[in-house]
């Protein structure tokens, strides 16, 4: 009898010059006879693209910067890939008939537009993307419903408590969100003024870019993950917990009604969320380090501290407050970062950022996509003014 040969598993990987898109293609290499990679993206980094386009050998290219796009086009003249550019070009392959399942591993709001161009086309979706739910969180799931379309989370929060829920017949009535605390978890707080860049980026655990990690020293990153858990899991505000866990064993926890508690243990290997999510609801061997808790020492857990890490409590604010307040952090948080990044403004300005633009951008109580990106736009101009207005001060001092 005739041994029956699996069709690969097409993939539009948008994002795959970042940390989640090197990693999803480390996943891929590992079982090449079951993924086939039809699309790659980036936004800038045209050199590492033409590299993976030149591996992996896909059907299509993004640059979403279209000033590199003659740079791309030389790069792959004598191979078969074709060669687009734009932030269209994005949403036009994420709904591609080719895919079997979009990875949506962009950085920021670009990621948005793309995830609802894949849920309108039925495309599945492993989302790495958190802006997409915090900023549209209410629609992305209407539209996955109406769809009948699947969002596996990438996150490894996320994909933690996905993978507790998963085989569950009984509602949960607690989620438990695991926080690493990030680089400044034991810095007393009348240092923080103090702290640089390179500090900042100085993550204890994992390896990620520089906007996450710094979302992660300002526990930004957790806000976030609270506002994506409402949406993926239809929790209430009042029911996800945020607790620092320094080891990141732990990944996060689902609590029952009967007090039994569910969590997820691992290494700090995204790989592994990356494989689940294309993968569920099978489990596939992966290469890498294995979890060994006879050599882990002690798993430590405390409170969150709303004093010194304000932006958590933000983003609890704004998920309470609704309408477009999510979505005015989140490109708040984004100019706030690349200040930061760029040495216009300190650490804890970040937050004074944030606050000055949730107060001043107007607010929306059902804002359509339309309302949202005007929300963006405005909440961007009114962070950049904010944030000059600490750069100028900061040069008087």
């Amino acid at each position: 009898m005739e041994k029956r040969v699996e069709e690969r598993q097409k993939i539009v990987l948008l994002g795959s010059t970042g940390s989640i898109g090197e990693q999803t293609l480390d996943v891929v290499r590992q079982h090449a006879d079951r993924f086939e990679v039809r699309t790659l993206t980036s936004n800038n980094n045209w050199q590492r693209l033409v590299e993976q386009a030149l591996e992996v050998e896909p059907d299509s290219v993004v640059i979403a910067n279209r000033e590199h796009y003659p740079k791309v086009k030389e790069a792959l003249a004598a191979v078969p890939v074709k060669v687009y550019a734009g932030a269209e070009s994005l949403e036009q392959v994420a709904r591609s008939a080719e895919a079997d399942v979009v990875v949506n591993a962009l950085v920021g709001y670009a990621g948005l537009a793309p995830t609802v161009s894949a849920l309108k086309a039925g495309r599945k979706i492993a989302l790495a993307n958190k802006e997409s739910l915090v900023v549209a969180g209410e629609l992305i799931m209407r539209t996955a419903l109406e769809k009948r379309v699947p969002i596996v989370p990438i996150d490894s929060e996320h994909s933690a408590i996905f993978q507790c829920l998963v085989g569950e017949q009984t509602p949960y009535r607690r989620i438990v969100l695991t926080a690493s605390g990030g680089p400044f978890l034991d810095t007393p707080a009348e240092e923080l003024e103090r702290v640089t860049v390179e500090q900042a980026l100085r993550h204890p655990n994992w390896k990620m870019g520089a906007k996450i990690t710094i979302d992660s020293a300002t526990m930004m990153n957790k806000g976030f993950e609270v506002i994506e858990a409402r949406w993926l899991f239809g929790a209430r505000p009042s029911q996800i917990e945020v607790l620092v866990h320094p080891q990141s064993v732990v990944h996060s926890m689902v609590e029952f009604a009967d007090g039994a508690v569910k969590a997820q243990l691992g290494t700090p290997d995204m790989r592994l969320p990356i494989q689940y999510a294309l993968t569920f609801p099978q489990r596939w061997p992966l290469e890498g380090e294995r979890l060994d808790l006879a050599r882990c020492g002690e798993l430590t857990f405390r409170e969150a501290d709303p004093v010194k890490f304000p932006n958590l409590r933000l983003a609890y604010e704004a998920l309470e407050r609704g309408g477009n307040s999510c979505c005015v952090l989140n490109a708040a948080n984004e100019v706030a970062v690349a200040s930061f990044l760029g040495g216009r403004i300190g650490f804890l300005q970040i937050t004074e950022v944030l606050e000055r633009t949730l107060a001043r951008v107007a607010f929306v109580r059902e804002p359509g996509l339309d309302d949202l990106g005007a929300s963006d736009a405005e909440a961007r101009r009114v962070a950049c003014e904010a944030a000059e207005e600490m750069k100028s001060k900061r040069q008087i001092i």
